[in-house]
């Protein structure tokens, strides 16, 4: 149990404050909110993505024996800080724009609210676990908007800022709408659909290329890709076509290299001429919404991609302006007034405006002015106000949202403002 606590995932400062807090009576209700300023140049929304893993760790944001140890031997703070963090847990609010949503710059993703220590101390639990999960939920539904419906895999998990990041972007992934995973903790955990093939390692360790293509066909019959790019792409295909033709079938065949467009031309037309129509193209390596959409526009006949480095990196946008700001104290507004970090006062409601069933402009508001919005208290003091949804739900909530998104924001090239109006 001492190793799945998460308390010294935190900030120094953030327990310097919280003690000098106590020590001046400063325990009022207050309401810290995370949101984003800009939106990335490549960016024209982003998705609320996370809210599910941030409640489990708030769960477990407590501090073991060993942590308050070592938070002793620092010689920084009181006995008596110490013995609040050994009784600490998190009993206030949480607000949220629910995952699956659309949300834009100046919105408030995540609203926490309770006593003034007791939420300044989960100032980088939430930015950590909230900003990563939205970075790659954000990336991802780019490539689901240009694959134009083809299926789309995670297969990230190698080249993820750690295996925990992996294991999250996956989740990630599958709510932007991509078909499975190769992560099979993952699978595991979320219930995601996992997908595999081979590697160049397994063709090279057999004596022949198509000694390897029929002996894993033999182990996994309904589930073969061949991996053609080992040596020859072309000759690869015949060798599959002649498998083919003795028995041996693949469900369909993998291009990890070389000229994409015209390899998978060349392989479908061998495909085809020997009646293997049905058998799949899947594209792997270096792929991301750009070369998606490129290789689409160009009409390259490929059922199926297989996403990695670049979307689970975030690439092009790999984080985000995103802030954990005071916003309320005992009822009373508090702004920031910093150049470009200017805040907005007070718990807040987002009301989202359509016309024609086409995200209008959204306004932002003071939460108790409106009973209406975007943002939901989903806990309080520990109990879940609201069942949360399935992950299939979820998924099908973005699905939904995009079918509103007006179609310039769905550009991955153009830079195009969607309007939010602070009042």
């Amino acid at each position: 149990m001492t190793e799945n606590l998460l308390g010294l995932a935190t900030d120094l400062y953030e327990l310097t404050m919280a003690q000098s807090y106590l020590e001046h009576g400063k325990i009022g209700n207050a309401v810290f909110s995370l949101f984003v300023r800009k939106l990335p140049e490549k960016r024209n929304f982003l998705v609320s993505c996370g809210l599910e893993i941030l409640l489990e760790h708030l769960e477990r944001f407590r501090f073991s024996d060993r942590e308050l140890k070592y938070l002793k031997s620092l010689k920084i703070f009181s006995d008596s800080f110490l013995d609040y963090l050994r009784e600490y847990e998190f009993k206030g609010k949480v607000y949220a724009i629910p995952e699956g949503r659309v949300f834009f710059q100046n919105e408030p993703v995540i609203q926490i609210e309770g006593s003034l220590p007791e939420v300044q101390i989960l100032e980088t639990l939430v930015i950590n676990v909230i900003h990563f999960q939205v970075v790659v939920a954000s990336k991802a539904v780019r490539s689901y908007l240009v694959a134009k419906g083809k299926p789309l895999v995670d297969f990230g998990f190698r080249r993820a800022h750690t295996v925990e990041g992996g294991i999250y972007a996956a989740r990630a992934s599958y709510i932007a709408g991509f078909e499975g995973s190769s992560n099979l903790e993952a699978g595991l955990r979320f219930g995601i659909p996992v997908f595999g093939t081979m590697a160049h390692s397994y063709v090279m360790i057999f004596d022949s290329e198509e000694e390897a293509f029929k002996s894993f066909a033999e182990s996994f019959p309904d589930r073969t890709i061949f991996l053609l790019d080992t040596y020859d792409t072309l000759k690869a295909a015949k060798k599959a076509v002649k498998l083919a033709k003795e028995g041996v079938k693949a469900v369909g065949v993998r291009l990890d290299s070389g000229d994409i467009k015209e390899l998978s031309v060349k392989v479908r037309k061998i495909l085809d001429e020997a009646g293997l129509r049905d058998t799949k193209i899947f594209v792997s390596g270096g792929v991301d919404e750009t070369k998606i959409k490129e290789w689409l526009m160009e009409n390259a006949p490929i059922d199926a991609f297989g996403v990695g480095t670049k979307f689970i990196t975030s690439a092009d946008a790999p984080y985000l302006d995103m802030a954990y700001k005071l916003v309320e104290y005992e009822g009373k507004p508090k702004v920031k007034k910093s150049p470009g970090k200017v805040t907005f006062p007070f718990k807040r409601q987002v009301l989202r405006h359509y016309e024609g069933g086409v995200m209008s402009y959204d306004e932002t508001l003071r939460y108790e002015d409106t009973d209406r919005g975007l943002v939901e208290l989903v806990l309080e003091n520990q109990t879940l106000k609201k069942e949360l949804p399935s992950l299939k739900d979820i998924r099908n909530t973005l699905k939904d949202e995009l079918e509103t998104l007006p179609e310039g924001l769905k550009s991955i090239d153009e830079k195009e403002e969607y309007k939010v109006l602070v009042r």
